[in-house]
């Protein structure tokens, strides 16, 4: 079951519990690239079937998802509800024509991210080609402590906060060289709050390698900038010397931007 926040609140009159398993419905089909049942639905946000039922018959009424005997999928209308955000988003707009040219000069996918539910939430995105497993895109959640962006973002914050996070976060191996012990992490966010960035070599994934850096507006760190890149094709010292130059420049002009 993933964790899709506050389904109830009791002694809150002001809550309404079924917008809040509705959201829950519509967000467990951010991770899923097929469609799903309701029997699926339910294990994934813990719902009861009946109650996800009714969640995924009143999107469908909408026109927010669509039926296929038993098997259930978005529809192109719920891109409305994220692009309204993304629309009222300064920060987003103004990163994606410079998150496009950094693209197009370094050859490379790039992405703004920001923290999000203990999570990193891409905003901006300029892809070159597809390089992992995963398929990334505006909207798309990865955790904080095993990606560039995450790291550089957690870097920003208090020591408390920081161990709060870890407390309470399942620090899963993504693969055998995964950083997961909480002391080793915090020694690496000292590390990359000294330097100014973080570069991650296949923690995330085999095979992927990144570096981001912060924006930093009023003395705070708003936001992340990343270019992700094959293992096999860059090294570690051209991140250093091409990449990382590349995007201290775009973190400077994004914050210069900021209104």
């Amino acid at each position: 079951m993933q964790d899709f926040g506050q389904l109830d609140a009791k002694g809150d009159p002001e809550f309404m519990t079924s917008l809040a398993r509705g959201l829950a419905v519509l967000r467990c089909f951010a991770d899923s690239e097929r469609p799903m049942t309701i029997a699926q639905a339910a294990r994934l946000t813990g719902l009861s079937r009946p109650a996800v039922k009714r969640c995924l018959h009143t999107l469908v009424r909408l026109g927010y998802a669509v039926q296929d005997g038993t098997l259930y999928a978005l529809r192109p209308k719920v891109l409305a509800l994220g692009f309204a955000y993304l629309s009222s988003s300064s920060l987003a707009m103004r990163a994606q024509p410079l998150l496009d040219q950094l693209r197009d000069d370094l050859h490379e996918s790039c992405s703004l991210g920001v923290i999000e539910e203990d999570e990193v939430y891409y905003v901006a995105r300029a892809e070159v080609s597809r390089i992992m497993s995963i398929a990334l895109r505006v909207g798309s959640r990865l955790p904080l402590y095993c990606t560039s962006m995450g790291r550089v973002m957690l870097a920003g914050l208090d020591r408390p906060t920081q161990q709060a996070y870890l407390r309470r976060t399942d620090l899963t191996a993504r693969t055998d060289r995964t950083v997961t012990e909480p002391s080793a992490l915090l020694e690496i966010l000292d590390h990359v709050a000294q330097e100014g960035y973080a570069i991650m070599d296949q923690e995330l994934e085999r095979g992927l390698r990144s570096v981001a850096v912060p924006v930093i507006v009023d003395g705070r760190v708003i936001a992340a900038v990343n270019i992700g890149t094959q293992a096999d094709r860059v090294s570690m010292a051209d991140l250093h010397s091409r990449y990382l130059p590349a995007l201290r420049r775009v973190a400077r002009d994004l914050a210069a931007l900021r209104p």
